[in-house]
């Protein structure tokens, strides 16, 4: 009789402890899968904040789709408040992957030493600023706007801001002391040429794109507002890759990126709508060297 309780209770114990383990194991195989989740690492994607806010979110989230379609990694797009904020992320490496202005990916990569322009549009390797001003203010040349009110775009911008001051020094203008005032900074291309509309400042400067963009879908009046100086030509926007990119996604995701990137827009409307292209191309880090010279020059950047 004692044998067989002995058995009987030798059998329970075993059955119990099968049953935990699976329980056990279950357990374990659950925390592994919410672990693998919880580090799925994510490409994020930063731009210059130089248009309106909800047209670069539409622009910059259809870039994420197609990247993560191209690619294979979950993508986001991750919003800057100005130009500085979107630097300082690239530099701490939490944006993988920026859509900067030649004055930006300039500042960028001294600061990360190892990152790279890898893609720009066929227009970025010749692009212009124009400079504007109402109709009828007696505005025709670069001489002109000595005594008048003037706005650039944004601080850290290439063609709201950088280019048009060296081009102005170039005419012997110096901005800090030759116009009605100090001049203003308006933060971005599109608030430009709104100002200049409304009459708030004289004249003003800004990227050609964002103009030509503007003048074709009617959100400026031509007949208040004019292009009255083009500048010459100069290199500016690129996509450019942070160097922590293979340590984070592995060994070759830095050209399945840069290969995702030339494949566009594609389809997409968006993208094409928001850069203005309908390719991209290749770039590389020595095309921005006179960028750099002239922001050294101005003593924007050390």
């Amino acid at each position: 009789m004692k044998k067989w309780l002995s058995g009987i209770i030798l059998l329970l114990l075993v059955l119990t402890l099968a049953a935990c383990g699976q329980t056990d194991d279950k357990a374990t195989e659950g925390k592994e899968e919410n672990k693998e989740a919880k580090t799925e690492e994510v490409l994020k994607i930063g731009a210059i904040p130089d248009q309106n806010a909800a047209f670069l979110q539409t622009g910059m989230d259809a870039v994420a789709k197609q990247l993560s379609e191209d690619t294979g990694m979950k993508v986001e797009f991750v919003p800057s408040v100005d130009y500085a904020a979107l630097v300082t992320g690239f530099q701490r490496g939490e944006i993988h992957l920026a859509w900067f202005g030649g004055l930006t990916s300039v500042q960028a990569r001294n600061l990360v030493p190892e990152a790279e322009s890898i893609v720009q549009r066929p227009r970025d390797a010749e692009f212009k600023s124009v400079f504007i001003t109402q109709e009828g203010s007696g505005i025709n040349t670069l001489a002109d706007v000595k005594g008048k009110s003037f706005t650039f775009g944004s601080e850290s911008s290439t063609s709201g801001h950088l280019m048009p001051r060296y081009f102005l020094t170039e005419e012997g203008i110096d901005p800090n002391t030759d116009f009605n005032g100090k001049p203003n900074f308006s933060g971005s291309h599109d608030t430009t040429y709104k100002l200049i509309e409304s009459g708030s400042f004289q004249a003003g400067a800004l990227n050609i794109s964002v103009w030509e963009a503007a003048v074709k879908e009617g959100k400026v009046d031509t007949n208040k507002v004019k292009v009255f100086y083009t500048t010459p030509d100069y290199y500016d926007y690129n996509w450019t890759i942070n160097s922590n990119v293979e340590e984070v996604f592995g060994k070759g995701s830095k050209q399945k990126i840069k290969d995702a990137l030339l494949s566009m827009p594609g389809e997409s409307t968006e993208i094409a709508d928001l850069f203005q292209t309908d390719k991209f191309i290749e770039t590389k880090n020595d095309n921005y060297e006179k960028i750099e010279t002239v922001a050294k020059e101005l003593e924007i950047i050390k």
